[in-house]
């Protein structure tokens, strides 16, 4: 069952995103947010991201992914249901491409 103190967001970031640090760039600010979840690419191009933690901290790095790192062309941040099972635990991990 999910915390009502942590808010859970799942992101799919659109643009010139793989190639350019992006989910190092991803980790890192989850790690200086506090945050939980993880991060990846995915075959077409775009990358994902489960994160979550408390509301203030998720907000801020929705703010960090929709500017992404030097070299990134970020296009689209889309917002997605976060499913329970992809409901992240205790830390923030970078994931192998989907």
């Amino acid at each position: 069952m999910p915390d009502p103190q942590k808010l859970v967001r799942r992101v799919v970031v659109e643009g010139f995103v793989q190639g350019v640090g992006y989910r190092q760039f991803a980790w890192r600010a989850a790690r200086r947010l506090g945050l939980c979840g993880w991060v990846r690419n995915r075959s077409d191009g775009t990358v994902e991201a489960v994160i979550a933690g408390p509301p203030d901290a998720v907000e801020a790095m929705l703010a960090d992914l929709r500017r992404g790192p030097p070299g990134a062309q970020v296009r689209t941040v889309r917002l997605h249901e976060a499913l329970g099972e992809e409901w992240p635990r205790d830390a923030f991990e970078v994931r192998a491409t989907d």
